[in-house]
């Protein structure tokens, strides 16, 4: 029972720590990769370079958008194939203001992690994972203060909290089917436990996950040097390592885990097969559990160059410090009963689950063109590195190394006012197999080939005056 439950809960890691961190927080900066650690860019610089604020020159400047991810997630096993295409839909919310010609303040509501999937409930992978859906959000007060003309210091405090809700198959299908021949014990009644045995034969019970975040604090600061004004800039900001804690998630069955327990009980007693303690059932009526997961700290460094008027280029590199997430432990009340330790005689009510992620980089590379005063037009690429090895991929996190292009527009139809949208295509490079390996062992992992596309549109609104 701690291999089956202890997979079932990795998946709530995702609310806090995975390769799935969002990096589509604006609609303008998407078509330029994500870039903007080195550039000026008024209420938005809260989420790229807190620093960048300082050079905000408006008395009120609002970004606003929301950003479609349509993935295609392809999981092969066995020859078969599974696919995953849940919508997810991260938001964001700027706004900023200039107070002096030296302070600017602003505060900041983004989603920066989360992830939706639904595989289905009889796939290969169910007793894993059915279906997914998390999210993080952010608010982050700001202040930024232009000491000199070309230097500006800024941050501020990062607010997270979030939700999720998740669900598995806790025991395989098939599992009861050994069954069926003593199902004639007179003890029984054959008719009512075929039927029953008929009932859960492709997904004997099934279990929900759902829990709420407390708040976690973090923080957020920035710099941003304009070398030559308005020509040339370099910034840097470093955003911290939040520890997040779920301190009473709600653990019920999605089917009848009490009459089928029953049930079960009921065989054991009238046919002596003592099958419960071979595929047991959990007692999840009244468990609750509490986890503690870190959101990795982030360090961004960022250039920008105006080589002409009309062009705008910008380099980004992103270090994100995913090392933080060694293991995943997950702790319940004494109502959930996760197996027994013979040599100690105790019952297990606690389960650790290995990720041992790793350190990542991601390269991105954008451009931007002024066609006329009411349009610009731009393009962009970047390369995102895997955190996670081979023997921990999983279908929660079918993690890969990314290639992706972008393109986007802004369009001012009238004085303070930008339309902007984008177009990002991300591609895995290459797809994966995972070995499960060690993971394996613990029932994390799952024989599979993983391929990972996919589409993102974004579009948002830019006011200031």
């Amino acid at each position: 029972m701690k291999k089956t439950l202890l997979a079932v809960l990795a998946a709530t890691s995702l609310l806090f720590a995975e390769s799935y961190q969002i990096n589509t927080l604006s609609a303008k900066q998407m078509g330029m990769a994500h870039t903007g650690a080195g550039m000026k860019l008024g209420s938005e610089s809260m989420h790229f370079n807190p620093g960048g604020l300082g050079f905000l020159d408006k008395t009120l400047d609002i970004s606003a958008g929301v950003t479609f991810i349509i993935p295609e997630v392809e999981v092969w096993v066995n020859g078969d194939k599974t696919v995953n295409d849940k919508l997810g839909t991260p938001i964001y919310v700027y706004a900023a203001s200039n107070i002096t010609d030296w302070f600017s303040a602003g505060v900041s509501f983004t989603t920066p992690y989360g992830n939706s999937a639904d595989y289905g409930k009889n796939w290969a992978g169910a007793d894993l994972l059915q279906d997914i859906s998390l999210a993080v959000y952010a608010v982050q007060p700001t202040v930024a203060f232009k000491f000199i003309d070309q230097v500006s210091f800024g941050g501020g405090p990062t607010i997270n909290f979030g939700n999720f809700s998740m669900s598995k198959r806790l025991v395989p299908a098939g599992a009861f089917e050994a069954l069926r021949p003593t199902t004639q014990h007179p003890a029984l009644g054959s008719p009512t436990a075929a039927a029953i045995l008929d009932k859960y034969k492709d997904s004997p019970v099934s279990a929900e996950f759902s829990g709420d975040a407390d708040v976690g604090i973090g923080f957020h600061v920035g710099a941003l040097y304009d070398i030559i004004k308005d020509k040339f800039a370099l910034g840097v900001s470093y955003r911290s390592k939040v520890d997040m804690k779920i301190a009473k998630g709600e653990a019920t069955g999605t089917e009848d885990i009490t009459a089928f327990k029953e049930f079960l009980g009921t065989f054991d007693a009238a046919a002596g097969t003592q099958y419960q303690s071979k595929v047991p059932v959990p007692s999840l009526e009244k468990g609750t559990f509490k986890a503690e997961l870190p959101l990795p700290a982030n360090l961004n460094t960022g250039i920008s160059f105006r080589p002409i008027d009309n062009l705008l280029l910008a380099f980004d590199w992103q270090w994100v410090f995913w090392s933080a997430y060694k293991e995943l432990s997950l702790d319940f009340t004494d109502d959930v009963i996760l197996g027994y330790n013979t040599s100690t005689n105790q019952y297990i009510h606690s389960s650790v689950s290995k990720k041992k992620y790793h350190d990542t980089f991601a390269y991105r590379l954008g451009a931007q063109y002024t066609i006329i005063d009411q349009l610009d037009v731009r393009l962009g690429m970047y390369y995102d590195e895997s955190p996670v090895d081979d023997d921990y991929l999983t279908p929660e996190s079918p993690s890969t190394d990314k290639l992706g292009s972008t393109i986007g527009l802004s369009f001012r139809p009238i004085s303070g006012l930008s339309i902007d949208a984008s177009l990002l295509r991300s591609i895995a490079l290459p797809g994966r197999d995972a070995t499960s390996g060690e993971n394996k062992d613990k029932s994390d992992g799952l024989d599979a080939r993983y391929e990972v596309t996919a589409w993102v549109p974004s579009i948002g609104l830019n006011y200031s005056f």
